[in-house]
């Protein structure tokens, strides 16, 4: 008989889903039979009762115990996915984490980096596997891994926020829900100038569904409303032999978390993002591919302030821009 006791990162779900993450390469009918024929149990804080209901919903303290061998419990567990060796030049740096406490881990993501191995249908590793190995694989729980509070696109740098207890994880995506609660702040690069320096976009935003010869998110009255602010911080001048062309270094803050969000709504003003292959300039994108080494679009999720879910202290962090666009201001202002 193996025991396995409930910590608050494993409490508060059903019984069937907690064994099928324990035991993944049991099939639910088995589970349901172990279940069904008291091999699987159990032990509850009141007055030490006995349950074997799959919809029990498991409480902290509580103990599982499960009346097979050493060898069925491995085999029950094998197929679970096994700790990978990630290659050197994958692995989570030092560097790219701001801040890590008992509850959070804030990373300042690289470009060309997904935060989920499922997203862009990619077999390339993924940042939350990176976490994982850091980790390598003590975490403090029976079935919960770190997990990502929000997401932002493969090709965007800076923040993210990464929850290391469940409790957190629910606090704060329910936070990211809230207009008020906290505040996100990008710095892009965008082409042209700009009609004002600062200013409020209000436009729906609709997301299409398996888009093939279209861009995935458009400004449409039939989406959800999206509201970003910006603000310009500097203007860069560059001479070309045919032109002059400005670039604009801009703040911008969202309260409104849609999919492309700043990169639609900047592309709707006509000013998109620099090297945006999506919504931007493919000719210009061409040329400061060409001639400034720039192969991704110019966003950086910079700064954000939301309240630490345990101590409910606000939390003002920032991330510094990445080596490619850090390289390419500091051309520009050459």
């Amino acid at each position: 008989m193996k025991e396995y006791l409930i910590t608050s990162n494993d409490a508060d779900q059903r019984l069937d889903k907690f064994l099928k993450k324990l035991f993944s390469s049991a099939s639910l009918s088995l589970l349901y039979k172990l279940l069904r024929t008291w091999k699987i149990k159990v032990i509850t804080q009141e007055w030490k009762k006995t349950k074997q209901n799959k919809d029990y919903k498991l409480e902290v303290w509580e103990k599982v115990q499960v009346f097979l061998s050493q060898e069925e419990i491995k085999e029950l567990s094998q197929n679970t996915k096994a700790h990978t060796s990630i290659e050197k030049s994958e692995k989570l740096s030092f560097s790219d984490i701001i801040l890590e406490d008992e509850q959070l881990l804030i990373i300042n993501k690289n470009p060309g980096l997904n935060v989920h191995p499922g997203d862009n249908k990619t077999t390339e590793v993924s940042l939350i596997q990176q976490v994982e190995d850091y980790y390598a694989w003590k975490h403090d729980s029976l079935t919960f891994k770190p997990s990502l509070i929000h997401r932002i696109d493969r090709d965007t740098s800076g923040i993210i926020l990464i929850a290391k207890q469940k409790w957190a994880l629910t606090k704060l995506a329910a936070d990211f829900k809230k207009k008020d609660a906290l505040k996100k702040t990008y710095f892009t690069l965008l082409l042209w100038k700009l009609s004002r320096s600062k200013w409020t976009i209000k436009k729906h935003l609709n997301r299409i569904e398996n888009a093939k010869n279209e861009n995935k998110v458009q400004v449409s009255e039939k989406g959800l409303e999206a509201i970003t602010h910006y603000e310009v911080i500097q203007e860069y001048c560059l001479k070309t032999p045919q032109w002059e062309q400005i670039i604009s270094a801009v703040a911008v803050t969202i309260e409104t978390g849609r999919m492309h969000q700043i990169r639609v709504h900047m592309a709707h003003i006509w000013n998109p993002i620099l090297w945006d292959k999506n919504y931007g300039d493919k000719s210009l994108n061409s040329y400061f591919e060409k001639h400034y080494s720039v192969t991704r679009q110019m966003l950086h999720a910079w700064k954000i302030e939301f309240h630490h879910p345990e101590s409910n202290k606000k939390m003002r962090i920032e991330a510094r821009l990445k080596k490619d666009m850090q390289s390419f201001i500091d051309k520009m202002k050459k």
